[in-house]
């Protein structure tokens, strides 16, 4: 834009000044709520800042030290403040004034003596004293020789969210008039009791306009207002609403809470910020699974463990697995590519998985058990490790998720169609009086180096992604359908081993496009076609693989996947046929847990017989004359019954070959990609002390929270216990799950939660304010079916949420901060919904569903290692920003700006900031420029007239008309700016003004 037109747009912003309090809504005094505030800066001091100080302060400086060192405590936040004999340690709010802070940084002291902080651990505790030094209200800490008694049952009874969910009876109510529905009741009942009253209705453009962005995201069109403004039957709300929550557009506004829930984003943040492939299916996925409205439970579940359902949800148009998409929440996290401790990664890696999945679906702040017992909840350590198990026994993978039912499927038939053929093959065999010789096992003295033995694997441990190794090793003498010549051939087994089928060749995944990163893994056809040891301990770093065949073989070290980097590069091995041992230089991880995954190369064999730990040579050569003399004798064996049964075999092979043709030809060889969970060997985890990686404790039973599910331990018959899990977390016994749900639900709704810490239900948490109400929505959710659109719709048809925004100063002064909700507080739109409203209202937005990202734009500014080789299009491609790239270390500034989170952890209540750079960013940003303009050659092209120009223009950016001020003081405007430059020539530069006066008054942002 001209200076000359910014100046024109400036001007008029200063005479928008005379009307802007008829065209925006006040706001509240705070858009925050302090004690909700104050329990998230509470949750921070007990997950990061305490263990930090317990860890490397208390030695030295607590209650329980053999000698306190100059006269300092760091037990308690008293002490702090008081200080030693140098003076106070902590000034809070006073980064650079506190002491405690100089000595870290070894400024002045060096503190701890033994070795300085990491840079990380310094910034926790600048942090830390930047909030204010939050501390639980707690006495000074006791003595660490006897420290005060956990007693989870105690806490539990004590509490209100672990009490039993209730039905209560609906509240009688003076002014029967008022209520719509029973919510009404709970809600009039309590202010009843103190004497006030509810505000009027919203007028009805103001409801429209709130429903529609409460529901779809998006404000109503013009022609949809007139609609809904002239339909004057009883029922017109309700049809309103039905028509919202069946729009597609739903998933889309309601997929976007629920991606703040799990920190979603496409990358992995850390240095390089790399890829994470795929993630946008688990996107899709939400916005598909909300406008199916699938039960929560069933939502829940397949989050949990949807790779284990043995009957997932399918795709009702294209028949793909939807369940096992729900998995991927788990991935969304940071990645480390090259950690020095492998594991203590591992464990921080976790620590996030089990933060967001309590928070998320238990309302819990359970991470804060992970390194001495919850200080305040009826959570121990034992509970938190107990889960960190579930993950133990869990691992990452990309699911071809088109095709794995159907293929799943095939598997089975053609493990029935070849063992009925080998069945033939040994009752022709038998008959002819031909046996198989006796064939060598492992000698005694080569079992103790042999970790992994696929002669001798159990059926639970013969683990692998996808299909193509069978359902289990083929076994020595068994006979198989050589397909690797042109014409199939009988042959059999010439020892027991994994091995891949020809069967499966031809397989292709299509992954997102455009993925750039330095992971070594990313170039390995793993998907779907890899072998999978059981995890061991690595006792030896020497680590021998007997194979025969191309592909690569990959060491996942405490399930660590990001190889991105020379430090960790020696996991990784090459198959090459020439090679029949594959050796591993592993002595870096010894002590550590660990797996194995074997790849074939693409459409070639790979067979794998064992792994071995610290094998001398002699073992080596061992397993090698065992494998050549039981492969000589099976080729003599095979001579025999070929010279013996030449003519029955040929025939055999025939019809073998034909029907394996013919089952082939239904498979689904070409798959989309999505990041998925899968199991791996069934663990359990040690707990850790203090927290800390390298000082592992006795080793605890997986299990649910002890404090619903007692000291029962989950009866886990094989693999993770996920299944297992979540049928704990959708136990209706569970009285967390579905009351977090309700209260999400209503806070999204009503702009506060009943419990208005949403992630935190805990005891540093707040209080429901209406319990009674909170029960009662979350009783009908669970005996009604677990609908999120039913739930929905039943609270947007009450009264309270159709209030007005415009309450009476006698309810202020009562209630000032409208705990009993006498009035709907006006609700500041997410930068999501006001950029989609940008493009919306100026007829620019593209309502394609689905598919990959749109890059993110990247100003000039956006700098840094793995800033993306290209930048997206200004206007993000004209879709929603629901579909816009999430990247960690490249957020947009525009939603940043408007308070969307930073994906860490979850975040079911966002920040609503007021701060000058939004009202910059509306003022200057290119896009919102581009849209003004966008919206005004729209406006002039549709619309002759001046009057219905302005008056269209305030109905797209308010869902209302114009008073008869702003008519006049808008017609003036226009009047002025074509008299003085010419509309003609200036005609879109003079009502590009005018729009982009409307998006930056505080309507165009805000619901009434």
């Amino acid at each position: 834009m001209s200076s000359h037109r910014y100046f024109s747009a400036t001007r008029f912003m200063t005479r928008i000044l005379l009307f802007g309090v008829l065209v925006a809504i006040a706001r509240p005094a705070s858009c925050t709520d302090d004690a909700t505030k104050l329990a998230e800066h509470l949750v921070f001091f007990e997950k990061e800042v305490r263990p930090l100080i317990a860890e490397r302060c208390y030695s030295c400086h607590s209650l329980g030290a053999k000698k306190v060192q100059a006269g300092l405590l760091v037990d308690s936040r008293e002490a702090l403040l008081k200080g030693g004999d140098s003076g106070e340690a902590v000034v809070p709010g006073d980064v650079a004034g506190s002491l405690l802070i100089e000595a870290v940084r070894y400024e002045s002291y060096e503190m701890p003596p033994q070795g300085k902080l990491s840079d990380q651990e310094i910034q926790t505790l600048e942090r830390w004293v930047q909030l204010g030094a939050p501390w639980p209200d707690e006495p000074s800490q006791p003595p660490s020789n006897s420290p005060a008694k956990f007693d989870l049952a105690t806490r539990a009874q004590e509490h209100w969210v672990w009490q039993p969910i209730q039905s209560p009876v609906i509240p009688t109510v003076a002014d029967n008039s008022w209520p719509a529905s029973n919510i009404d009741r709970f809600i009039l009942a309590r202010l009843e009791q103190v004497g006030l009253h509810p505000a009027a209705d919203a007028d009805r453009s103001a409801l429209v306009r709130r429903l529609y962005f409460d529901l779809i995201g998006l404000p109503p069109t013009a022609l949809q207002l007139a609609d809904c403004l002239q339909d004057l039957s009883p029922n017109a709300t309700q049809r309103l609403v039905d028509r919202l929550l069946d729009s597609p557009q739903f998933g889309e506004r309601w997929g976007r809470h629920w991606l703040d829930l799990v920190r979603y984003a496409e990358s992995r943040g850390h240095e390089f910020d790399n890829d994470a492939p795929n993630a946008f299916q688990y996107r899709d996925y939400v916005i598909r699974a909300l406008n199916a409205d699938v039960p929560y439970d069933q939502f829940v579940r397949e989050h949990i463990a949807g790779d284990l359902l043995t009957a997932p949800r399918l795709n009702p148009q294209a028949g793909f697995n939807e369940s096992v998409l729900g998995t991927g929440f788990w991935f969304l996290g940071e990645w480390v590519h090259s950690p020095v401790d492998i594991r203590k990664e591992e464990s921080d890696r976790f620590d996030n998985m089990i933060d967001v999945m309590s928070k998320t679906f238990l309302g819990l702040t359970v991470s804060c058990a992970r390194c001495h017992d919850h200080k305040f909840d009826a959570i121990s350590t034992a509970d938190y490790y107990s889960l960190s198990g579930f993950l133990q026994s869990s691992d990452f993978r990309q699911v071809r998720f088109d095709a794995v039912e159907n293929n799943r499927q095939i598997a089975d038939l053609l493990e029935h169609l070849d063992s009925s053929f080998r069945s033939q093959v040994a009752d022709a065999i038998h008959s002819s009086g031909l046996t198989l010789p006796e064939f060598e096992g492992p000698a005694d003295d080569i079992k103790p180096f042999v970790v992994v033995d696929y002669g001798a694997i159990e059926t639970a441990d013969f683990l692998q992604d996808g299909f193509i190794f069978g359902q289990q090793p083929r076994r020595i003498g068994d006979a198989w359908l050589d397909t690797r010549q042109e014409q199939p051939g009988l042959a059999f087994a010439n020892n027991t081993f994994a091995v891949s089928d020809p069967f499966w060749n031809g397989m292709e995944s299509t992954s997102e496009k455009g993925v750039s990163n330095k992971d070594k893994l990313v170039t390995l056809p793993l998907s779907g076609r890899s072998l999978r040891t059981p995890t061991f301990t690595l006792t030896s770093g020497d680590v021998g693989c007997r194979v025969h065949g191309e592909g690569h073989v990959f060491a996942c070290v405490d399930s660590h996947r990001l190889i991105a980097g020379p430090l960790h590069g020696e996991t990784i091995e090459a198959i090459v046929p020439s090679k029949k041992w594959i050796m591993l230089d592993l002595n870096r991880y010894v002590g550590h847990q660990i797996h194995l995954e074997f790849v074939p190369a693409v459409d070639a064999q790979l067979e794998v017989y064992c792994v071995t730990l610290g094998a001398p040579l002699d073992v080596y050569q061992s397993i090698d004359q065992r494998l050549t003399s039981n492969s000589e004798k099976v080729s003599n064996y095979s001579h025999a019954v070929q010279a013996e049964l030449a003519e029955t075999m040929a025939q055999i092979v025939a019809d073998w070959a034909q029907r394996r043709s013919q089952l082939r030809s239904n498979l689904v060889l070409r798959s989309r990609l999505a990041m998925a969970m899968v199991d791996g060997s069934s663990e359990d985890d040690h707990i850790l002390i203090r927290g800390n990686s390298s000082q592992p404790g006795a080793v605890e039973p997986r299990h649910f929270l002890s404090a619903i599910s007692g000291t029962e331990l989950i009866h886990i018959e094989r693999g993770s216990g996920r299944l297992e899990l979540a049928h704990h977390i959708n136990d209706p016994s569970n009285p967390l799950t579905h009351r977090v749900i309700v209260n999400r639900i209503w806070h999204y709704l009503l702009g506060r939660g009943i419990v208005s810490t949403t992630d935190d239900f805990g005891l540093l948490g707040q209080r429901p304010t209406h319990p009674e109400l909170l029960d009662f929505l979350t009783h009908m959710f669970r005996t009604e079916g677990q609908s999120i659109k039913q739930l929905i719709r039943t609270i947007v048809l009450s009264r309270t949420y159709q209030m007005s925004s415009f309450p009476d100063e006698e309810s202020v002064a009562k209630d000032p901060k409208n705990l009993l909700w006498h009035y709907r507080p006006p609700k500041r739109l997410e930068g999501e919904a006001i950029r989609d409203a940008l493009l919306a209202t100026s007829g620019e937005l593209d309502t394609q569903q689905f598919g990959e990202s749109v890059p993110v734009y990247l100003t000039e500014f956006m700098e840094g290692r793995g800033r993306p080789a290209l930048s997206g299009p200004l206007d993000g491609g004209r879709r929603r920003s629901i579909y816009t790239a999430v990247r960690r270390n490249f957020l947009s500034p525009f939603m940043l700006t408007f308070d969307t989170p930073a994906p860490f952890s979850s975040m079911g209540r966002r920040n609503v900031s007021n701060v000058p750079a939004q009202a910059l960013i509306l003022m200057n940003d290119p896009f919102v420029v581009a849209q003004s303009r966008k919206w005004a050659q729209r406006t002039i092209a549709q619309i002759p007239s001046v009057e219905a120009r302005v008056t269209d223009m305030f109905t797209c950016a308010f869902a209302r008309s114009p008073t008869a001020v702003e008519l006049g003081l808008a017609m003036e405007f226009v009047e002025n700016q074509c008299a003085s430059r010419g509309c003609d020539q200036n005609e879109i530069d003079v009502w590009s003004g005018l729009a982009h006066a409307l998006i930056n008054s505080k309507e165009f942002i805000f619901l009434r």
